[in-house]
């Protein structure tokens, strides 16, 4: 019989130590897929360039080997405000802290510079079991109208060899159904808006068609001789807009990006409580500037940098 593309399951699990297998079950780690991509070998091949009295090629050796995998997901809440959703074990992997607050009941993620996390990837592909182990990667966020909120990863981990191996009966319950990015479930972008406690004050609200967002970190692996690693050097977190403006609003953007102004930026995704999210920057500039058209009607885009004010601060999701 054919193997099918549909029989992939994929577990995530944060690891104890870095580089160790997690061993990610069905029942606890399933990742609820809304796409997915692997490489099972991106190797540094060494080509032997043999020099021999004929034409012809010569086999490559393979060199030092990662494993590439890009993982798609909602992002929708736990249905519990104070429960993390299934997906933060992803942005863990993204060099995000994961924190559990009170008053009110929420999870928040935020970039951090140290101690950074890695997980254990387990992709089944229809009988052949790929592992991801030391795995870290590189978040982008999709918040567009008319569409679902996502985050895709990618990974780049370790090999942890490949196997036959029967796909595992996954639990996918903790994931939950996330809210359409439509007029009824959004508050739109805002500029302006302060965040404290699970909640956003102030700022202007926008007319837009959504936004997307992407950590931009920097991650390599790095094989040596004596041990091998998946890190992120470096990050630099960027986005794109695109809003419906008056003439007086355009103009007055326009001065911000000439004189290099930042400003916070936030949106709101869903309405119900552990179905709620809140995206905050609090210092965005806006660069690039161009003109876009949505069925004859006049738009301005930017090119958004997401910049720190205090350290590892430049982005925050709050799940309330």
């Amino acid at each position: 019989m054919p193997r099918l593309i549909t029989n992939t399951v994929v577990l995530a699990k944060v690891e104890t130590t870095i580089g160790t297998d997690a061993a990610p079950t069905g029942a606890a780690d399933a990742v609820l897929l809304a796409d997915v991509s692997i490489t099972p070998l991106d190797a540094q091949n060494i080509d032997r360039k043999l020099i021999r009295p004929f034409m012809g090629g010569a086999e490559q050796l393979v060199g030092p080997a990662s494993v590439k995998a890009t993982i798609t997901v909602e992002m929708a809440g736990s249905g519990t405000a104070g429960t993390a959703p299934r997906w933060g074990v992803l942005l863990q992997a993204c060099g995000m802290a994961e924190a559990n607050l009170a008053t009110p009941a929420r999870n928040e993620y935020t970039p951090v510079s140290s101690g950074h996390k890695t997980v254990t990837v387990y992709y089944y592909d229809d009988g052949v079991l790929h592992k991801l182990v030391g795995a870290m990667g590189n978040p982008k966020f999709s918040f567009k109208v008319g569409e679902r909120p996502t985050l895709s990863v990618d990974l780049i981990g370790l090999d942890g060899g490949v196997s036959a191996a029967a796909n595992p009966s996954a639990t996918l319950t903790a994931w939950r159904v996330p809210p359409a990015i439509t007029k009824a479930n959004v508050v739109d972008i805002t500029l302006g808006a302060t965040y404290a406690a699970g909640a956003l004050a102030n700022g202007t609200t926008y007319n837009s068609t959504g936004l997307e967002l992407e950590l931009g970190n920097q991650v390599a692996f790095t094989p040596m001789l004596n041990s091998e690693f998946v890190q992120i050097a470096d990050r630099a977190a960027t986005g794109s807009m695109q809003l419906d403006l008056t003439a007086a609003q355009e103009v007055s953007l326009m001065n911000s990006v000439k004189a290099n102004t930042t400003q916070s930026l936030a949106m709101t995704v869903g309405t119900t409580a552990g179905n709620k999210l809140i995206v905050h920057a609090p210092a965005v500039q806006l660069i690039n500037p161009s003109k876009a058209e949505l069925n004859g009607n006049r738009l301005i885009g930017f090119d958004l940098r997401l910049v720190p004010v205090s350290g590892n601060d430049e982005l925050r999701f709050a799940c309330v």
